[in-house]
């Protein structure tokens, strides 16, 4: 009897979570995109507010650089200084740090005073996460895998 191959039951999950992750996973990324959302744009008062070492900030900023998430902007020929801005990619990573800090304020409680995020209307930002079809919002009982999809956006499947 013919068996169909099977497979890997051992593999990780391919996703786009672990994508995400291999360009923002890391500490001092999301705390320099932070800054760049709250209007900081220059090196040394990310590093700052970041904590983060200069060279450690050199390298990360590098990387959210190749990778098309934020943009080097020179400000200054003599000597040449840059500012850090996010791209339209990087903009779009501000709900994924508000939806961090919602769950960290929520799961994270000590006695150490942290900020709070704040619209410009004045109110706490809640993120809310919903169906783009129908509206209506997440709960952990409605997540679930779609088909596989390309990076390019393409149902790989289809492709055949």
């Amino acid at each position: 009897m013919n068996r169909p191959a099977q497979k890997a039951v051992d593999a990780p999950r391919a996703c786009f979570i672990a994508a995400g992750l291999d360009v923002l996973g890391e500490r001092w990324a999301l705390l320099a995109l932070r800054e760049m959302s709250l209007g900081v744009h220059r090196f040394d008062q990310i590093a700052l507010n970041t904590g983060a070492s200069r060279d450690i900030l050199t390298g990360r900023l590098r990387t959210l650089e190749s990778q098309g998430v934020i943009e080097r902007v020179q400000y200054s020929e003599r000597p040449p200084r840059y500012e850090y801005h996010l791209t339209t990619s990087g903009a779009e990573v501000a709900p994924i740090l508000i939806s961090l800090a919602a769950w960290s304020s929520t799961w994270m409680r000590d006695e150490t005073p942290r900020a709070s995020y704040r619209h410009s209307c004045g109110a706490d930002l809640k993120p809310v996460v919903s169906c783009a079809e129908c509206g209506e919002e997440f709960t952990p009982g409605s997540l679930m895998f779609g088909p596989l999809v390309s990076a390019a956006g393409s149902d790989p499947a289809s492709d055949q």
